[in-house]
C-alpha cells in the first residue's frame, strides 16, 4: 500500500524559498531495521527528491542538515527500511527522529511541534489503512463462506468509517496546523475525495481561515485558497444546474456501464438512494417494484434511477440480483463518501426525489400510497 499521498495541490515555492531561512538539523537513532542506509527527501507537488543520505553508525545513529530551509514549515520525508516518516520542518528546527522496530508504528519526533502533530495523525491513519488491506485480503481465501464474507464486509465497513471519522476529527481539532493541511489530502484506497466531493470545501475553508492567523505567509495557505476557489466554482455550476432542473449524476451500473441521470429527461424519474449493506430497504424495494409494474405503460414513462450507497461491489450486485430489481441500479462504490450524497444533501438512508417530466423535483422522501398518488398525477395510464 502507498503510505504517502502528496500535497498534490501545494506549490513548489514552499519547498524552494522563504523570505527568511536557516539551517535545520535532524538526528536520531534507528534500531531493528535490515539496512544501514537512511535518506532525506524533499517533497514537492510532483515529486519526492532525495536531498541527502547517511549510513547508520554501529549504534544506529545518523545526522542530516538542511540549508536554506523556509521560515514556515515545509514537507520532508525520512526514508528508512522502505518506510517513510513525513516531517514538517522550518528554518531553525533541531529535530530528533528515531524508532525501534517498525518505523511507522513506533517512530517518535522531538523538537518540532508540527511534525509531532503530523505523527499523531499519520501513524493512526496508516495503521488503519493497513487493517483495511488485511481485511480485504481475507476475501481472497479459498472456501470462504457467505457468512464469513458478510462478517468481513461488516468489519471492513466499520473500520473504514472509523478511519474517516478520526481523519475529520483531527482536521477540525488541529485546523490551525499544517498537519491538518496534510490530513486534508490523505485518501484511503480507492477514494478520490476527502468525504463528499465539492461539499468538502467546508473543511478546506475551515483550515484555511485558521491557517491565515498562524501562518499568513505560508504558500500552503495560498494553495488552499486556490483549491477552495475551484471547489466554489464547481458548486456554483451545480447550483445553476439545480435552478434549471436537478444536479446530474453519471454513475456505473452492475454491468460496468455509465448511465447519466439526465439521459432519462422527459420521463417521470424517481431518484432513490439506498444501501444493500444496511439491509433496511428490502421492503421498500418490494413496494417500489409493485408501483414500477403498475406504471410500466404510463405516459410519460416512469423510471427509477436507484443509487446504492455501498462500498462492496459483490454485496451490491448480489442484492440487486436476489431482489430482481428491474430498474436502473448504479453506484460509485464509495459508500458514505459518495459525491452523490453531497450533491443532493442526503443526510440519511433511504431517501428519494421525485422528478417530473420537465425536470423539476416535485417531492422528496415519498413512499407507498403518497408516491402512488403523486405518480397518478404526473402520468396517464
Amino acid at each position: 500500500m502507498n503510505k504517502q499521498t502528496l500535497f498534490v495541490s501545494l506549490t513548489a515555492a514552499a519547498l524552494l524559498c522563504g523570505c527568511q531561512s536557516s539551517k535545520v538539523k535532524i538526528s536520531g537513532r534507528f534500531v531493528g531495521g535490515d539496512t544501514k542506509h537512511i535518506y532525506l527527501e524533499q517533497v514537492s507537488p510532483l515529486a519526492q527528491n532525495v536531498i541527502d543520505s547517511a549510513v547508520l553508525d554501529a549504534e544506529g545513529q545518523y545526522r542530516f542538515q538542511i540549508r536554506g530551509a523556509a521560515a514556515t514549515p515545509s514537507l520532508y520525508n525520512i526514508v528508512y527500511n522502505g518506510e517513510r516518516i513525513p516531517l514538517l520542518l522550518a528554518g531553525g528546527d533541531r529535530v530528533t527522529v528515531g524508532s525501534v522496530g517498525s518505523v511507522v508504528r513506533n517512530y517518535t519526533v522531538q523538537g518540532s511541534g508540527e511534525s509531532e502533530l503530523l505523527r499523531q495523525f499519520y501513524q493512526s491513519f496508516v495503521q488503519g489503512a493497513q487493517r483495511l488491506d488485511n481485511i480485504a485480503m481475507q476475501f481472497a481465501r479459498e472456501g470462504i463462506t457467505e457468512e464469513e464474507r458478510k462478517a468481513l464486509v461488516k468489519e471492513y465497513t466499520a473500520e473504514y468509517y472509523r478511519i474517516r471519522r478520526e481523519q475529520l476529527r483531527f482536521i477540525i481539532e488541529h485546523k490551525e496546523s499544517l498537519a491538518a493541511v496534510y490530513a486534508l489530502y490523505q485518501r484511503l484506497p480507492g477514494d478520490t475525495h476527502l468525504f463528499n466531493g465539492d461539499s468538502d470545501v467546508v473543511y478546506y475553508r475551515t483550515v484555511a481561515e485558521a491557517l491565515a492567523e498562524r501562518y499568513p505567509e505560508s504558500p500552503y495557505l495560498q494553495s488552499l485558497r486556490a483549491e477552495i476557489a475551484r471547489m466554489d466554482a464547481r458548486i456554483s455550476l451545480t447550483s445553476q444546474i439545480t435552478e434549471a432542473g436537478y444536479p446530474d449524476l453519471d454513475l456505473t451500473d452492475i454491468y460496468g456501464r455509465k448511465i447519466r441521470l439526465s439521459s432519462l429527461a422527459g420521463k417521470v424519474i424517481l431518484l432513490d438512494f439506498w444501501s444493500a449493506e444496511l439491509g433496511s430497504s428490502n421492503q421498500l424495494n418490494a413496494e417500489l417494484k409493485e408501483l414500477y409494474r403498475k406504471y410500466a405503460g404510463a405516459d410519460p414513462s416512469f423510471e427509477v434511477y436507484q443509487v446504492a450507497i455501498d462500498s462492496s461491489k459483490p454485496l451490491w450486485i448480489t442484492a440487486v440480483q436476489e431482489q430482481q430489481l428491474p430498474w436502473i441500479s448504479v453506484s460509485d462504490l464509495r459508500g458514505r463518501a459518495s459525491s452523490a450524497l453531497g450533491l443532493y444533501n442526503v443526510q440519511k438512508l433511504p431517501a428519494n426525489f421525485l422528478i417530473d417530466k420537465e425536470g423539476t423535483i416535485v417531492a422528496k422522501d415519498i413512499y407507498g400510497k403518497s408516491l402512488d398518488e403523486k405518480l397518478s398525477e404526473l402520468t396517464r395510464r
